[in-house]
């Protein structure tokens, strides 16, 4: 062994071990019983088992279990059993030794807890499509078991998170696309706020990486004025809780640099004009736990005598918490400097509990507070819906992903059923999703509601505060169109398996209406031959094709003889069916979209490069489908999807479709770069509003037809009571265009609003 080696070698083994002593300190320091020598013989067992391997970054394996467990231990807060785990969770997926030997060595629990990380952590980079959608149907069936299974996955995932530096670019889409459409979901679920939001933005960050630098620098610019107006606001807030004799301390709260990104997307403002980018947070010691809430009231009186307060935004949440545990009371107060500000208010343990969920609750139980306490209640009837939906297989993983999705995210109300009870629905939830959320049988046979002793149909919004009495009625059935108007996972899911239910039935029969109609013609019946006429009809998928015929919606005749003796392809060909959806450019100002014989599409090889991007061109770009969903134009942050056929679609990477696709079929994902050159031109469409006056539409026209020499495609204008809203639909090269449009019309008088429709 040479001497640069052998220093190599001790320097790695100087950093596993501080890594570990690290380790060990935060844990110490923590309220957890003192399990030092499992811990250290967990150490090194995985340090054994994974000696000689390397990460991609080039640093001993070792270090993602120690990481993943100083996440567990330091941020999620949990004990000795969870950081053995987090420590061991790789050994059985990696190694030769198997759960039982873990047993031996760990005891059963740690052993459980392992297997059930094993078991949802193969084939994620594996070929099966929809791998990581049945990997999380896995996760979610661990997690009712032990809920620390999830708690250490989501560590896992945010140490990866953390180094995707070393991956290449388009398994950082696949793996930050995933971890936006789960894991910062869950985490938001299980109440760990601290890490979805380190999760949102560092998956932000790999994603729009130029969006998120120019969010960054714009913080830092503004920091100074924001530390000002801070201490300006909490200034006589401090005098006020000093004269009260409360031990508190006050935190500057900054929206992190995705959520403003949200923001701005979702609502079409810049960066200047949120304005609640600032909160301040009082958290408090109380006198005895008993009173912390009457202690929050009483630091909200004191504040809103200071600071007028906003009467719509006051948010309770201490004496109904949310499902996660989250506990606080919120109020928006009007500054000094004509700012709202938001002031959230609450103690010490509900701070915690804010920070790191229901791993924090633990720590507040009487007894032994490493076991795992099956009390909490909302979380509980969570994971039932969850377990009711695994408990019906579906034939789409992703339509699976939907549904939890669905609940993930949701905010919550209380309503109330005719006996008083109170029960916790998510907001935005009608009538029906009540009605499944008491009962299946009560929901498919609902026929409308009373909403505080009012009649209302089945699509009514409930509001916080509500009491519903849900009517039925023996003949009534599951209709399709109630898919559209309910929000619950449980509501959805429920439908969906009734209708597919009534769906199988009908396909059966349509099955054998083709049969019977190819035997007629003395055609065969294959599965082919469905295909083919399935795509005659335009219909995506043969169970479509079926339903349709069960419905009797198509009749099939002589044309579809045709079409199978292949008689109409030609006039196929001719008319490019199916072609010009693909082509959202023209090559002149002047020119309609092309009309031209359709280019063969590019189908990918069987040893393609999945790792270098694909750069679209002039000369390339007609080789590529672009659907109708998010419309990508040159200068946008786009990826390639891999689709059935083998080939490739162009979606930006914040579109809803590609956040899908990211997470069922991270596998197919490719790194789409634009090498354009200003010969195309894309649509794009600016919406305007504003004070209307003579002459407004003209500087308007000038401003882009004249001044920046742009076609204007089409103008949609309406004018009421003096307020003028606009749409222009325009011809442009790239998004440095619309970028360029938009800033020239932001100087004009009386426009106010300024934004792109994506």
């Amino acid at each position: 062994m040479d001497e640069e080696q052998i220093k190599s070698e001790a320097a790695d083994a100087k950093m596993i071990n501080d890594a570990f002593q690290h380790l060990l300190d935060c844990y110490l320091a923590s309220h957890h019983r003192k399990k030092v020598d499992l811990i250290t013989t967990a150490f090194n067992f995985a340090r054994q088992a994974h000696k000689g391997v390397r990460r991609l970054s080039g640093e001993p394996y070792i270090m993602h279990p120690i990481a993943v467990a100083q996440i567990v231990c330091e941020e999620i807060g949990l004990g000795s059993t969870s950081i053995c785990a987090a420590l061991l969770h790789d050994v059985v997926e990696d190694t030769d030794y198997t759960v039982e030997d873990l047993e031996n060595i760990f005891g059963p629990k740690i052993a459980q807890i392992v297997d059930g990380l094993t078991k949802i952590s193969g084939g994620i980079f594996g070929e099966q499509a929809s791998a990581q959608a049945e990997n999380f149907k896995k996760l979610l069936l661990t997690m009712s078991d032990d809920i620390r299974v999830i708690l250490i996955k989501i560590a896992d995932r945010l140490h990866n998170m953390r180094t995707l530096d070393s991956q290449p670019a388009n398994k950082q889409y696949k793996i930050a696309g995933e971890t936006l459409y789960i894991y910062a979901p869950l985490a938001h679920r299980l109440g760990l706020y601290k890490v979805k939001s380190e999760l949102e933005n560092l998956s932000f960050k790999f994603e729009h990486p130029e969006e998120f630098s120019n969010i960054e620098s714009k913080l830092t610019l503004t920091q100074a004025q924001r530390h000002e107006l801070f201490d300006q606001f909490t200034q006589p807030i401090r005098e006020a809780l000093d004269h009260m004799g409360i031990n508190y301390e006050i935190k500057e709260r900054i929206k992190t640099p995705y959520s403003i990104w949200s923001k701005m997307q979702n609502k079409h403002v810049s960066f200047e004009e949120i304005y609640d980018i600032l909160a301040v947070r009082i958290i408090f010691t109380p006198r005895s736990r008993q009173e912390e809430v009457n202690e929050c009231f009483n630091i909200y009186v004191a504040i809103s005598k200071i600071y007028k307060s906003h009467p719509d935004r006051l948010r309770d949440w201490l004496s109904h918490p949310k499902a996660n545990g989250y506990q606080a009371l919120h109020v928006t107060l009007m500054s000094r400097q004509g700012r709202w500000i938001e002031v959230q208010i609450r103690s010490d343990r509900m701070d915690e509990i804010a920070e790191q969920g229901f791993a924090a609750h633990w720590k507040y139980k009487e007894g032994e507070q490493e076991e795992y306490t099956e009390d909490e209640t909302e979380l509980n009837n969570w994971l039932r819906t969850i377990k009711e939906i695994l408990d019906d297989p579906q034939p789409d993983a992703m339509d699976f992903l939907d549904a939890i999705k669905l609940n993930l995210f949701a905010s919550e109300i209380f309503v109330f059923t005719p006996k008083g009870e109170i029960k916790t629905m998510p907001a935005g939830c009608t009538a029906l999703d009540f009605a499944f959320s008491i009962h299946t049988f009560l929901g498919s046979h609902c026929i409308g509601a009373k909403v505080n002793h009012r009649l209302v149909p089945l699509s009514h919004k409930l509001q916080s505060g509500d009491q519903v009495e849900i009517l039925t009625s023996k003949s009534q059935h599951v209709q399709p169109a109630w898919i559209n108007f309910v929000s619950t996972a449980k509501a959805k899911s429920k439908i969906q398996a009734i209708l597919r239910r009534e769906n199988r039935e009908m396909q059966k029969r349509g099955e054998e209406t083709l049969t019977e109609w190819l035997s007629k013609h003395n055609i065969e019946f294959t599965l082919a031959v469905a295909d083919q006429l399935a795509e005659y009809h335009d219909l995506r998928r043969r169970d479509e094709f079926y339903q349709a015929l069960g419905e009797k919606t198509i009749i099939l005749g002589d044309k579809d003889i045709d079409e199978l003796q292949g008689k109409n392809k030609k006039k196929k060909q001719a008319t490019g069916i199916g072609w010009r959806r693909y082509v959202p450019f023209v090559s002149s100002k002047s020119a309609k979209h092309e009309e031209e014989q359709p280019t063969e599409l590019f189908v990918v090889p069987e040893k393609f490069n999945r790792k270098k991007p694909l750069y679209l061109s002039e000369e390339n770009i007609r080789l590529f489908k672009f659907p109708n969903c998010c419309h990508p134009i040159p200068g946008d942050d786009a990826l390639g999807y891999i689709d059935n056929k083998s080939q490739i679609e162009i979606h930006k990477r914040a579109c809803p479709i590609a956040a899908k696709l990211k997470s069922g079929f991270g596998n197919r994902i490719l790194d789409v770069k634009w090498d354009m050159h200003k010969r195309l031109y894309f649509d794009a469409t600016i919406r305007m509003s504003g004070i209307d006056r003579i002459g407004l539409l003209n500087e308007v026209t000038q401003v882009i037809s004249s001044q920046l020499n742009v076609n204007i495609h089409k103008v949609n204008i309406t004018c009421d009571d003096g307020i003028f809203d606009g749409r222009i639909e325009l011809r442009v090269h790239d998004r440095d265009d619309v970028r360029l449009i938009m800033q020239n019309l932001k100087r004009i008088d009386n426009l106010k609003e300024i934004n792109e429709i994506m």
